[in-house]
């Protein structure tokens, strides 16, 4: 009973990936207007995450500051080598580029729709996990675990949207790709039924690592992003964006 009831809170879960359709239900040429706020809020979320929740947590998992670290470092240099080969591969896989068209062609939004949806794959296949141990101690701390991971989704999960919108995605297919790396947490309760309790053990250094995948994303790629954003105005809103998304991983907290 506790990995049926685990299996309905994940699909509960994965649903959330859906808090899309807010946008797809606006006009395009809007949705082109604000996409800017979209990265900030993500850029907030994203460091949000990783230094108010992610890194506390691994911390607090009493693995010790030193393996924290290496994980950290490890998502850190695995997603740099990841926009490594998706850079060689868009530059060389079709047709050779050279260094007067790579100036003119910027391919970071177009590496950033891969980053994405990788990082939230292995993010989403933690939060399975997690779900799936959480009922196995009892059906209470399973549907309060559960909340929990809801609440903290749908930001991150909006946000994530405009940045495949902003990377140059449909709409129909940035919210069909979002929905398909959220079933990784299927995955995730698959895990704790094969390994059972044990499979515990890795959440933590699997946690720090995703950490260090989202501040590679959020500072090399969403920042420099940030700086092509012209007009004092709309720097103001943006920095707002930003402070919005850190501040919504803020009050997460009291939800946890």
């Amino acid at each position: 009973m506790a990995f049926l009831y685990a299996i309905g809170a994940v699909a509960i879960v994965s649903l959330v990936s859906f808090s899309g359709l807010v946008a797809i239900a606006m006009r395009e040429a809007a949705l082109k207007r604000i996409v800017f706020l979209f990265v900030g809020l993500a850029t907030g979320a994203l460091f949000g995450d990783a230094f108010i929740h992610l890194i506390p947590e691994a911390l607090g998992s009493g693995i010790g500051k030193v393996t924290t670290g290496i994980a950290l470092m490890s998502g850190i240099l695995l997603f740099f080598a990841l926009e490594k080969f998706l850079y060689w591969h868009h530059c060389h896989g079709v047709h050779e580029e050279s260094a007067d068209t790579l100036t003119l062609h910027d391919h970071a939004p177009k590496r950033l729709g891969a980053l994405i949806l990788s990082a939230d794959f292995v993010h989403n296949a933690i939060d399975g996990i997690i779900i799936g141990a959480s009922f196995l101690v009892s059906v209470e701390v399973g549907v309060a675990t559960t909340i929990a991971v809801v609440f903290h989704e749908i930001p991150q999960e909006i946000a994530d949207f405009g940045l495949l919108i902003h990377a140059g995605w449909s709409r129909g297919k940035a919210l069909l790709w979002n929905f398909f790396t959220a079933l990784s947490a299927f995955l995730g309760v698959a895990l704790v039924l094969v390994l059972g309790e044990g499979v515990e053990n890795f959440v933590p250094v699997a946690t720090a690592f995703t950490a260090g995948a989202f501040i590679y994303i959020a500072g090399s790629d969403l920042v420099p992003e940030l700086h092509k954003t012209e007009g004092f105005g709309r720097t103001v809103i943006q920095l707002f964006a930003i402070v919005l998304g850190f501040g919504l991983m803020l009050l997460l907290i009291l939800v946890e």
